[in-house]
Order: structure tokens, then C-alpha cells, then sequence
């Protein structure tokens, strides 16, 4: 991909597009790599544009530097479109724990908050909205001498401060959308506040602020009434995640507010966010917690949970009332993506033997019913 980063592996996708595990050739080193968004179909004008607003957007990311942070390396552009190259982090997110878990305790939950909110505070601080903070963006690494430590990621619909999104679109993950922004709104840094305090209080109860709803547009009203759930588990974190949860965007917190107080919490009064930076979450006995570690597998959960597929709403208008199941159209681009390995790379012969066998099956299904074909063809062409 752009003459320098080879594709491995599929990390995994969503509405936004893949994220692949590839390998920086000039470099030296892994990296994860994920295509902004697609200009194809776009007339010229619209599809510069969007290149402008990816490579400009790009370069301001890559002036954020935080240890909680996943970081920006470069914005390529590979056949015209623009593609994120970002630090690949062998990590677990906190929505595949939450998954397994269902439930975490309000200690822990408030050192991934004081941590996330660091780096949102330092996002901030340069003008990035992230816009899009939820369980399947935030990072927890599970190996090597990090392991344990936090880190907010996926910067590729952020937004430098001034940018908009164009009227009636909405862009995002409703589950964990500030009312504002349901109401069609554009994103700010109180928002960013409202999802984190969301992703938190989710991480405690099992379950978002707005409970579960597999429409997406009922949804959506929801949480532009601001319909919360009162929270029953949070303990000590109850007054800061309402707090944070405020409907009215200029009665919340700052994020910088939000990470002093969920440090407080962890570290008692006068305990600073600057004492977590860099360290990893930590159960209450010391010990960073066994679901945080590569060494305990994070069983398949046993149903889905809307919440936590982290379901993103893509372009919506604001009011569009959907009748029945949406239709889903089919890409040849889908099936591969099924086929395909996900998650870490294969190290053994016998896992890439492993991973690759739906897309060796695949392949050999097509060869025999090519084969079939041709050979039906020359019988109709000889008799």
C-alpha cells in the first residue's frame, strides 16, 4: 500500500472500514493501517476535498503525543485514497472485555477513565474532537513490559475544531452519542466528555446509559431525549458519571475536570492524573487484572450485545424514520473480508494453514465450478 506498508493481516473493521496489521517496509516496524474513507463515486471536486480534509486532519493528529494514546505516523494516499498509518498496539479493547466480563469494578473503571481522559485533555488541547469515544476504541495492551496500560484510539472521523460535518449527517456510534450530537448537532469537546462518561458507565453496569436497542433510529430519539438509566453499581463514580452524563453540554464537566476527579478517586485527594500516566490499570490487590493479559483467552460471549458490537450509525439525516430491517447490499469487497483471518497475525505454519483454510476452500470451490462451466461449454459447442 503506497509503495512502503504491506498488508498482513486483518485486525478488524466496522463502519469506518478495515484496519489491517501491516508491516512499514522503509521502517522496520509493524503498524496498523485503516482507509479513511473512499472517494470512489465522488466527483472530483468532492473527492479532493475529502483528500484535503484527511492528510490536513492527519497531520494534526500527528502533533498528539500521549502515552494513552494510540499515535498518528502518517496519512498515505494509495490509488488516490487516503489511508491512516497508526502504532499498532497487540492489545485487547475494553468492549471484547466487557464481552467476556460483563461488568468492572468502579477502581478500575476510574484509572481507564483518568487515563482516556488524559489523552482526550491533551486532544483536546490541540483541537482535535474525537468524536467517536466508545468500548471498541479504547486499547488495552495485553503483552510485554506494557501490558495493562490504556490507550484511546481510532482518530479517523476526528475532527479539527471549526470542521463540520456536512448538515443533516451524523457520524458515529449512537449507543454512546451526547444528546446534542443525536439532535444533530456537531460534535464538541463536551461531547467527547458525554461518551466517555457513557463508556464508563457501560464498563460498570453492563450495560450503556440508554440501555439496549437493536433499531439504531429508536435509538438515536433516545438519546436526543436524554432518556438516561439511572446508575445502581457505580458507587464512588455515581455524582462524576452523572456529572459527566449531564443532557445540557455547558453543566458538564471539562475533560480535564472529568480526569481529575476519576484520578481522585483512585488515588484519593490530591492524587493527580500525572501519577497514572504510563502506568497500567491495576486491580485493588496491586496485581494488573487477568482479563487484561494475553495469557487468559476472552472467551466468545454468548450472545450479542448491541452495546458492545459498537454498531456505528454511519450517515444518517437527523428524523429519517426507518420502516422494517434495513436491507443490506452485498459487495464482492464483504465476502472477502469473511474469508480473510482476523486478529493477530498467524506466527506458526499451523495457524496460517488455520487461518487461511476458508479462503483456500474458497478459492477451490471456484476452480471447480469454473471448471464445471467450461467443461459444459466445449460439450455445448462440440455437439
Amino acid at each position: 500500500m503506497a509503495g512502503r506498508y504491506r498488508l498482513d493481516s486483518k485486525l478488524g473493521g466496522g463502519g469506518m472500514g478495515a484496519v489491517w496489521l501491516a508491516r512499514d517496509t522503509r521502517l522496520g516496524r509493524n503498524v496498523a493501517v485503516k482507509q479513511v474513507i473512499s472517494t470512489a463515486d465522488l466527483d472530483h471536486a468532492e473527492a479532493e476535498e475529502i483528500r484535503r480534509r484527511a492528510l490536513r486532519e492527519g497531520r494534526v493528529a500527528a502533533q498528539l503525543t500521549h502515552e494513552h494514546a494510540i499515535s498518528m505516523y502518517d496519512v498515505a494516499l494509495h490509488y488516490g485514497e487516503p489511508w491512516l498509518v497508526m502504532e499498532h498496539l497487540p492489545s485487547r479493547s475494553l468492549a471484547q472485555v466487557m464481552n467476556a466480563v460483563d461488568t468492572l469494578p468502579p477502581y478500575v473503571v476510574a484509572q481507564i477513565g483518568a487515563n482516556v481522559a488524559d489523552a482526550l485533555t491533551a486532544a483536546h488541547a490541540a483541537g482535535i474532537v474525537h468524536r467517536d469515544v466508545k468500548p471498541g476504541n479504547i486499547l488495552i495492551a495485553e503483552r510485554g513490559d506494557i501490558s495493562g496500560v490504556v490507550k484511546i484510539s481510532d482518530f479517523g472521523i476526528a475532527r479539527v475544531k471549526g470542521d463540520n460535518d456536512p448538515a443533516g449527517v451524523i457520524i458515529g456510534t449512537p449507543a454512546y452519542f451526547a444528546p446534542e450530537v443525536a439532535r444533530g448537532n456537531d460534535p464538541t469537546e463536551a461531547s467527547d466528555v458525554f461518551s466517555l462518561g457513557a463508556t464508563l458507565y457501560t464498563a460498570i453496569e453492563g450495560q450503556p446509559p440508554f440501555g439496549f436497542e437493536p433499531d439504531s433510529i429508536a435509538l438515536l430519539h433516545r438519546v436526543a431525549r436524554a432518556e438516561i438509566i439511572m446508575p445502581t453499581s457505580t458507587g464512588p463514580l455515581t455524582d462524576i458519571l452523572l456529572s459527566m452524563l449531564e443532557p445540557d453540554p455547558s453543566r458538564r464537566p471539562t475533560m480535564a475536570q472529568a480526569r481529575d476527579l476519576l484520578a481522585a478517586v483512585t488515588l484519593g485527594p490530591g492524587g493527580t492524573a500525572a501519577q497514572l500516566r504510563g502506568r497500567p490499570i491495576l486491580s485493588e490487590d496491586g496485581t494488573v487484572p487477568s482479563w487484561a493479559q494475553r495469557a487468559t483467552p476472552l472467551a466468545e460471549p454468548l450472545r450479542l450485545r448491541g452495546s458492545f458490537v459498537d454498531r456505528p450509525l454511519g450517515e444518517i439525516p437527523p428524523g429519517h424514520k426507518q420502516q422494517g430491517s434495513p436491507k443490506k447490499s452485498f459487495h464482492p469487497s464483504d465476502l472477502l473480508d469473511r474469508l480473510l483471518p482476523n486478529g493477530p497475525a498467524p506466527s506458526t505454519l499451523q495457524d496460517k494453514v488455520v487461518a487461511y483454510a476458508p479462503l483456500a476452500m474458497a478459492a477451490m470451490v471456484a476452480l471447480l465450478v469454473a471448471a464445471l462451466v467450461a467443461a459444459l461449454v466445449i460439450n455445448f459447442l462440440v455437439t
